[in-house]
Parts: C-alpha cells; structure tokens; sequence
C-alpha cells in the first residue's frame, strides 16, 4: 500500500488553538537561574537581568504562553519570598531538584517582566501542595486587583502601579504526586474549596485549570469531570515519552491510584541509543493519540459541549542527565530523535484541537526536551526549536478534515504506521502540511490530493532531517541540523506526489 494522504480544503473543523505551543519554565537545573535569568551584572548582554538572545530566539518562534514557576517546585514556592527588594528576599532550598540555593531574585514581577519581553500570555501554577487557600487567594489579588488593599498596596511599594493581566492559572500540579500524593476525590475537594478564594478582580477573568492526571490514569478525569469540572476551564494531563522508565503504582482499595517514581532505573541515553530505543521513543509519542483520545471520551461523557478542556501541560521527551551533571538538573542533548518525537505529538494535538486547547513541552531551556541549551555565553538551538519554528503556522489556523493512509514502519516483530501528519488553513488561504516519517532507515513516498481548493500555484517545502538518528547540534559545532528548503516533490494537478527522506520532518504549504 503506497502512503497517501487526502484533503478536504472546504472542511474545516476546529481552530489550532496557538497556545498548543505553549513552553514551561520550571525553578529546575539552568531553567531560570543561568537560563533565562543571568542578572543585570552579568557580562552576558541582558536586558533588567534577562538574557537577550534568549528572548529574540524564542519571539521568533512566537511562544504564545509560558508556565511558571512549576512543576513540583510550584507546590513547595511561597510567593511571598519572590517579592520587593532583591536584597531583602530570603533564599530557599530547592528540595525537589537537586537541594540547591536559590536567592529569589526572580520572582513574580520577574516574570511577567519577561513574559511582555517575549510578548506571550503568562500561566501561573499556584500552591496547593504546602500552601494555602489563603496565600493563593492573596497570590491573585496581589497580581490582578486595580484598586485598595494590602494585596494591591503591597504590589504598587513594589514599583508595579497598575495590575497585570493574568488569564491562566492552574490551581495545583501532579496533586496526585509530587504535589501533595491525593487521591482523586480528595483532590476533587480541594480544587473546588480554592477555586472559590481564586477570585476575578475587575475585567481579569482567570481561566481556571485543574491539576489533571498522569498517563493513563483515566480514573482521576472521571472523579475530575464528575466532582469539579463545573468550578474549571480546564484539566491538565501530564504525559513523558521515555524509554526505561520505572513507575512505582500503589494500588488504594477505593480503585485509585498513587504514583511514586523509582529513579534508581535508567531511562537511557538522550544520544547514544539504537534502533530499538528510536523505536520505543516513536512508539511512546505515537500513543499519544490514544491517551488523549480515551482522555477526551471520559470528558464527552460529562461534558458534551466541550466547554472544558484538556491541556497537557506537561510533555515531551526523558532521558537520563548528561554525564557530569546533576542528576537533579535533568540536563539532556537533544538529538533528530527529539525532533520527530515533537512532531508527532504536535500533529496528535492540532488534530484534537477540539478538546485540546493548551500543551506546554518541558521545558524551555537547559532543561529535558528544551528549544535552546547554554553554556556560559555560548547558546545554540535544538532540532526541538526548529520544529517549533516549523509548525508555528498552524497557530490559530483551521484544523482541516483529512485522511492518512500509511505503510508501516516494522522494528523487530513490532510496528508502527510510517506516516503521521495534520494539515490547516491559515488566515490567506494557504494550506499548511506537516509530515512526519517515522522510519530511520527508509524513506516515504506521499501522494497527496487535495480536493475542492482548485489547482495548485505553488508549494513551498521545509525539510528537518540528518543522515544519523543521533544528529545534534553542539557548541562546537551549533548548525548540525537545521531546517532547509525542501523540492523532493512533484505538482500534479492537485495532487501533490513527495518523497519524504527516512526520518524528517516535512512542512509544505499550498498555494492556489
């Protein structure tokens, strides 16, 4: 069977929300500190202690939001310690990653300091693991009150007159986990109990989102849907592709379950692997559209209309640490292998753009599957980054119905189809194609037809892929992999006839 993709122009369904292309910024290894973050004294050119390009990287890839502070680190961080005069914040042990001292020195005015330099939407994730219904509460009010209060009066000592605009606010994270080790239904009541206290002030509107579950844990967006989903806008699901992961399930006599992860177990290199493991991480991103899909069904039984969504705002891949680093940094290379992992997992989501409103990949710098590693001054690019670069024309687009039927890329007695995909409509009219090969060693021939758009004018491709699985880009040498213009195709009407090299990434867009 040849791999064939077909089109529908004049279908369109939902809109590819831009924030499916949300990042995350943890307090975790060089995230923050040596990350975005080197301070004003720094040699490293940075504007109120930001690091400039650092920031024109990531503008160029439109970031349309950023998570922070956590992650675990946002269930044990007290905002307070994050305010007025740098000199005068306590410091803090960072007890999840690594037990390191952090000063303080970026905090909440930090980072929405940083969000309008990247012009993107700021997602807070509260306390409720070691915290309080009452410090979230004045958390928010400190944040998006415009008028008289303590909250509002301490805000404006501290030099910021006006509130920010705060949209996103997760309520919780991993509270089956690192973030207080509940069970669903105890969980169920405590969203509940601070939604309350998460108040809107004037014309902020917060859009409240629910810490949802781990993987497969399909149980925990039942009692979510059941118990909470009318106090919320959204529930979070976190999902990591690894290969050699160990999870330690501890099963409660009600039917819920506890995670507890054993790190004693390797989840193997992020550079050095063979076929096997390029296999295992292609199969873990390609059951993506399984989870997510038996996620949603849960949610339709609850919530026909859709009016909640499914984020995942926790995703991507996980490796062990790079030798000589702390363990507790998660400092990975990030190799081709990372590059067609995402681009299968983008694909998954635009296609549920329905339900799917929100991903947040983790995370952006220095950390797991990060769009850019640093070493002091130096700073390169990951093959993740250009992925992102690729698909930002789907932001916003309309997701297109479409069909995709594909060879299968076998690897020992198992297998997995060759081709994935998801294709829209941008604002003039173009239609944006993103493929993925999945296969390391052959590549794919496509025939495309897209019906009811009239004869194609023009194609213009994109092409990320290297002769090796484990291609990287290094400091030494930062331009390893990087995308290039792609014309291994042929117009024919308006079928599109392409022949995608073995594991790449191919953008093309449709012009009439």
């Amino acid at each position: 069977m040849a791999n064939q993709i077909i089109v529908n122009a004049k279908a369109e369904k939902s809109t590819i929300n831009r924030m499916i292309y949300g990042h995350f910024a943890e307090h975790l290894g060089r995230c923050i500190y040596d990350g975005f973050y080197v301070g004003e004294d720094s040699r490293i050119p940075n504007v109120r202690g930001m690091r400039t390009d650092i920031i024109e990287a990531l503008k160029k890839i439109k970031i349309p939001c950023l998570r922070w502070p956590g992650g675990c680190f946002a269930d044990e961080y007290h905002w307070r310690d994050g305010i007025g005069p740098k000199e005068s914040r306590p410091s803090m042990v960072n007890t999840h990653w690594g037990g390191v001292v952090e000063n303080n020195h970026f905090g909440t005015h930090e980072f929405f300091d940083l969000c309008e330099m990247l012009d993107t939407e700021p997602y807070i994730c509260g306390n409720v693991g070691s915290g309080t219904v009452q410090e979230m509460s004045e958390w928010i009010e400190y944040m998006t009150f415009d008028g008289q209060s303590p909250m509002a009066d301490l805000r404006k000592k501290n030099g910021r007159e006006k509130p920010w605009r705060l949209k996103y606010f997760g309520i919780g994270n991993e509270n089956w986990g690192c973030g207080g080790r509940m069970r669903a239904e105890y969980y169920a009541d405590e969203v509940t109990r601070y939604n309350l206290y998460a108040r809107n002030y004037g014309d902020n509107k917060l859009y409240r989102i629910g810490a949802g579950p781990r993987g497969a844990n399909y149980k925990w967006t039942e009692v979510m849907m059941r118990d909470a989903s009318m106090f919320l806008d959204a529930i979070a699901l976190h999902y990591y592709t690894r290969v050699g992961d160990k999870v330690i399930i501890e099963y409660l006599p009600d039917g819920n379950e506890r995670y507890l992860r054993d790190n004693s177990k390797s989840r193997k290199s992020a550079t050095d692997f063979d076929e096997d493991q390029w296999f295992g991480v292609m199969k873990a991103a390609a059951f993506t559209d399984e989870l997510v899909s038996k996620h949603i069904a849960i949610m339709d039984q609850y919530d026909p209309e859709k009016k909640v969504a499914l984020i995942v705002d926790e995703w991507g891949t996980w490796f062990d640490n790079e030798p000589g680093t702390n363990p507790g940094f998660l400092y990975q290379q990030n190799t081709l292998r990372d590059a067609v992992s995402a681009g299968i997992s983008l694909n998954i989501f635009n296609n549920h753009a329905d339900r799917i409103h929100m991903t947040n990949i983790a995370q952006t710098i220095n950390v797991l599957q990060a769009m850019v590693l640093t070493e002091g001054e130096k700073m390169i690019l990951t093959p993740t980054y250009h992925i992102y670069d690729m698909y930002k024309v789907h932001q916003d687009a309309k997701l297109l119905d479409f069909a995709v039927l594909s060879d299968d890329y076998e690897c020992g007695t198992e297998n997995l189809k060759q081709i994935n995909a998801s294709v829209s409509k941008d604002s003039l009219g173009n239609i944006n194609a993103t493929l993925v090969n999945l296969d390391p060693n052959q590549m794919a021939e496509v025939t495309c037809h897209i019906a009811d758009f009239g004869m194609i004018s023009k194609v213009n491709g994109t092409v990320l892929t290297s002769g090796a699985m484990n291609t990287m880009n290094t400091f030494e040498h930062p331009d390893q992999i990087q995308p290039e213009e792609f014309e291994d195709f042929v117009i024919e009407g308006n079928t599109i006839h392409i022949k995608m090299p073995s594991k790449s990434v191919v953008l093309l867009t449709v012009k009439r």
